[in-house]
Order: structure tokens, then sequence, then C-alpha cells
């Protein structure tokens, strides 16, 4: 290769294998309703939504792994699920619900079905109107409690000796979400389902496992993209594993992505769905929001007063130009 070459190449990230993503049809507008449902990688972009000041519902029962566990939450805001004392049980000290995540676990039991029966009814509505649909999907593997055979979704820390763990295949994962997929669209004709794959490697499963356990994901969302014109796949899991496939972009876990990682694959999110006037108004967000959370050495200083005084006016420049971001703003102001 000529030195000329090579300088070239560096300078168009030769050390980086690039994911070309299209730009979607179905954009993303601050007019839209999201609901986010998975595993952490929901969260991580959720998050995002939520702190550039989107409507956002993420995760009403918590971080979920698997395909039939995220499926199955779906169905109970469908229906509008109402939970009872014998939908929850007790271990140890804290009252638990294998549909949910421990952040919904409680002392009372009373508690936790308020904290349970609070987020479905709003998640509930919430779906009524929503415009997209983003899920994760982490892993192929599923516990079916022995007792009841019920797929949970958080074993909670129970003997594993309560719970049968197999591998779910392609076409029970294909054949579940053709029932669901049906169903909300018949219910909502303007909801756009987004799958993406988790990038976090189950790695307590081995390298082989975890792979095929991806493998199985990947088929079943191939499967489904090509049978509604509704359902795209988001490639967040290529971007971690391929074009940031240094540890560098990894958490000290080395298998979580750092917060370098989230962002990058944020932007890449934001390039794919986010339509050019909805962009700017995230440039306006994300600037005024670090402005605000700027930490002065000398608060007392007059340079600090006008500089408060300048972000004040540009806060409301936003709202007099968005009133609708009044309330959410408010709340990314207290993230």
């Amino acid at each position: 290769m000529k030195p000329k070459d090579f300088k070239e190449k560096m300078n168009n990230n030769f050390f980086i294998t690039s994911i070309d993503i299209s730009h979607s049809q179905k954009e993303i507008t601050y007019q839209d309703n999201i609901i986010t449902l998975g595993s952490c990688f929901s969260e991580n972009i959720g998050q995002k939504l939520i702190e550039n000041c989107f409507s956002v519902e993420m995760n009403p029962f918590g971080v979920l792994y698997n395909p039939f566990s995220i499926s199955k939450s779906l169905e109970m805001l469908l229906e509008k699920k109402q939970f009872t004392q014998n939908d929850i049980f007790q271990y140890r000290s804290l009252w638990h619900s294998f549909s949910h995540s421990s952040y919904f676990s409680d002392i009372s039991s009373e508690k936790c079905l308020m904290k349970i029966q609070t987020r479905l009814d709003a998640a509930s509505e919430f779906l009524r109107h929503a415009n997209f649909l983003l899920i994760t999907f982490g892993t192929a593997w599923i516990y079916e409690e022995r007792k009841s055979g019920r797929i949970v979704a958080n074993c909670h820390k129970l003997p594993s000796s309560a719970f049968l763990r197999r591998r779910l295949t392609v076409e029970e994962i294909v054949a579940n979400y053709d029932d669901l997929i049906k169903k909300l669209q018949s219910l909502f004709p303007q909801l756009y389902i987004i799958f993406s794959i988790s990038p976090i490697r189950y790695w307590k499963d081995g390298a082989y496992e975890n792979n095929v356990s991806k493998s199985i994901l990947f088929l079943a969302i191939d499967a489904l993209q090509k049978k509604f014109e509704n359902v795209t796949y988001f490639s967040a899991y290529e971007i971690l594993m391929d074009e940031l496939r240094d540890y560098r972009f990894y958490d000290e876990d080395m298998i979580h992505p750092s917060a370098f990682a989230i962002k990058y694959i944020w932007k890449k999110f934001s390039d794919t769905y986010f339509s050019e006037i909805t962009q700017k108004i995230v440039q306006r967000v994300e600037q005024l929001l670090n402005d605000f959370k700027h930490k002065p050495m000398h608060p007392e200083s007059e340079e600090y007063k006008e500089f408060l005084l300048h972000i004040q006016h540009r806060k409301e420049q936003l709202l007099s130009d968005f009133p609708f971001l009044a309330e959410r703003l408010q709340k990314s102001l207290l993230l």
C-alpha cells in the first residue's frame, strides 16, 4: 500500500468497519409516542429518548430478556390485566412478580401490587396512542417454572431447581409474534415496530451458546420482517460488534457497552429514524440541557450570571417554538 493511500484510509476511519444503515422511510417526530420493551439496551435507547424530551413509555415491566416474556407483557397491556395477590409470591423478605423485574419487588405485597398496576395501567393507555414500538431481544433462553409450567421473565434468585431452562426455536418465536403482530396491526394500524438485538453477550453461557442464541433471534426477526410491512430491524448489535469492536467501547466488565458506545449507537439511531426537523430540535434540546447541567467554578461571578440569563432566554425561545416540550423538558432537567 502506498503511503498516500494509507494516509487516506487512516483519515477515512481505516480501523472501523462501517455499518451502512439506510434512512427509514418511517420517521420519528416529537409528536410521536414511543414505547420500549425488552433487554437493558431498550432502556439505553429509551433513556436517551426521555432525556431528549420525546414522549416515551420505557419498559413498564422492567428489563425483559427473552421474546416470550416480552410478548406476554404486550398481551397483558392489551388485556389491561389486573394483578392480584395470586399473581405475586413471597420469597425471603420480598414480594415478587414472575412477569416483572426486581424493580417492582417490595417488602409489602400491597406496595408491590400498586407499583405493578400503576405502571401497567399507564402503559396500557399509552400503547393505544403509540406510533412506535421498540422491542429488544436479549436471549433465546427461557426459564419455565417447574410447578406451573409458565415462562418467567425473572427468576428473582430462586433456586435453579425450581425452573427448567431451555432454548426457544426460531419457529416458536415467529409463530408467537405472528399472532401478536396481527393483533397489534388490527387494533393500532398506526403502530410501527422496530426490533433490535441486544449487543450484550451472555458470556456465562459460553461464546458458542451465546452465538447460537443470538442467531436464533436474528433468524426470527428476519422472518418477521419479511412477513410484515410495519416491522423493521435496527442494527444495534452489528454497530457494537463490528463498528465498535475495540474493548475501548465496553464497560469495565467487558460485556456491556460503555457510555460512549451508547451515545454512538444513539447517534446512529437518530440518523436512521429522525426526521430533519426532529434532528434540529434534538440538537437544541441537547445543547440546552448540557448548559443547564454545567457546574461553574465561580457561581457568583457576573459571567456566570450572564450565562444563566442566556440559557434561560434560549429555553424560553425553544418552548415558544415548541410549547409541547414544556413538561418533558422539566422532566429531563430533573434527571
